[in-house]
């Protein structure tokens, strides 16, 4: 896992905290390598049992999470990941939210299409990641960096 000096992310975004008053439990990840993104799927699936929720939802934000994860490594640069529990009366969820310092995304429209890819890939990452979990909100600014945060609702 990556320490904790290299980790710096300047994008300031109110993704981090939209959601604060729901939060009882927060973990700050850095993600800079593929073994964060192992080490972040461990967590999400430690969360996503730990709240009560399906194996089908389990697997649905632990696929985000990596896809969103990555993303912030290959185009991002690397930067933080905020991993909450949340509880709001009854209902409990777990929310994710990826902050990168890196060139934003240009065309978000574009980027949110099937198909769309600047890495060569499938072309399946932002919009699908949006389909697998029950909230997901982009703030983007060229040049200044991307947050993206997901959340997902036990039902």
């Amino acid at each position: 896992m990556s320490t904790g000096a290299e980790t710096a992310v300047e994008f300031d975004t109110d993704l981090a905290d939209r959601l604060a008053r729901l939060r009882t439990d927060r973990v700050r990840l850095p993600l800079r390598t593929d073994e964060d993104v192992v080490y972040l799927r461990k967590h999400v699936r430690e969360r996503a049992v730990g709240i009560g929720l399906s194996l089908v939802d389990q697997t649905k934000l632990i696929t985000a999470a990596s896809e969103l994860a990555r993303n912030t490594i290959k185009y991002g640069g690397g930067g933080m990941v905020y991993l909450d529990k949340l509880a709001d009366g009854l209902r409990q969820g777990v929310s994710i939210v990826f902050i990168d310092a890196g060139p934003g995304i240009a065309d978000l429209d574009m980027a949110l299409r099937d198909g769309y890819t600047t890495g060569g890939g499938l072309g399946l990452g932002l919009g699908g990641s949006k389909r697998l979990v029950d909230e997901f909100e982009i703030d983007t600014r060229f040049g200044e960096g991307t947050a993206i945060a997901v959340v997902k609702w036990k039902r």
